[in-house]
């Protein structure tokens, strides 16, 4: 009840039928973060793709300005050196042979899987397993790759992944209610223009429809489009 009460509060501050300069919707949204932890401030972005298409897939890696406040488990797949590389820099889990039976096993550790080439054959095997949950590696992101240093330590200092969902949406964790607002910020427009970049080729009309705003237990504040790209 009390949490109904809280989110109640927080929508009566909040005009759904308008759209908000980012200053005024970052205001609103750490104002409407009342929960006893640290609520994830998260954007969502409408854009005008059809995802089923190749030519309409919208996916990257971004490493936001100022962290996302959150520290991600990482695993990584190599042998030998690469794998006691992985380890120096902080992957949380590695392996190879003894990792791939821990993910068949439902045993999945880590928010980001990181690859050496040599291992996606055996990598290739865990797809249906680590595929639905965004996790298969993929080289295009940076994620197969021998730079393992790189990757583990770009995985750990706040870098997120995006990706088209079916019906065209991106969303992203992209700091916390604690930030500071000109923090959160920053990150906002660093990951709209990272999606901005990213339109792809088939893309046509109007490409970002919508973005709003939230915390993880608060209301959506819907963002003015237009300001934003102009700021």
């Amino acid at each position: 009840m009390a949490k109904n009460k809280r989110l109640a509060a927080a929508r009566a501050n909040v005009d759904a039928t308008k759209a908000y300069g980012l200053d005024e919707a970052i205001a609103l949204v750490k104002q409407g973060a009342k929960a006893k932890f640290d609520e994830t401030v998260e954007i969502s972005m409408n854009l005008g793709i059809d995802p089923r298409h190749a030519d309409q897939m919208v996916r990257g890696l971004l490493s936001l300005p100022n962290g996302t406040g959150k520290t991600l488990r990482v695993g990584v797949f190599a042998r030998g050196p690469k794998a006691e590389e992985a380890k120096a820099a902080g992957a949380d889990v590695v392996g190879a042979e003894d990792l791939a039976e821990k993910v068949q096993a439902g045993e999945i550790e880590f928010d980001r899987c990181i690859a050496t080439p040599d291992m996606m054959a055996l990598v290739g095997r865990l797809g249906k397993i680590l595929g639905p949950r965004g996790l298969m590696p993929n080289p295009k992101l940076g994620t197969v790759t021998m730079d393992v240093k790189g990757a583990v330590t770009a995985a750990k200092s706040g870098q997120v992944e995006y990706r088209a969902e079916k019906a065209g949406i991106v969303h992203a964790g992209i700091g916390k209610a604690s930030f500071d607002g000109a923090k959160l910020a920053e990150n906002i427009r660093a990951f709209v223009d990272a999606v901005q970049k990213a339109r792809p080729t088939g893309a046509k009309g109007t490409y970002i429809k919508k973005v709003s705003l939230s915390s993880t237990m608060g209301p959506g504040v819907h963002l003015d489009v237009a300001a934003l790209a102009a700021s």
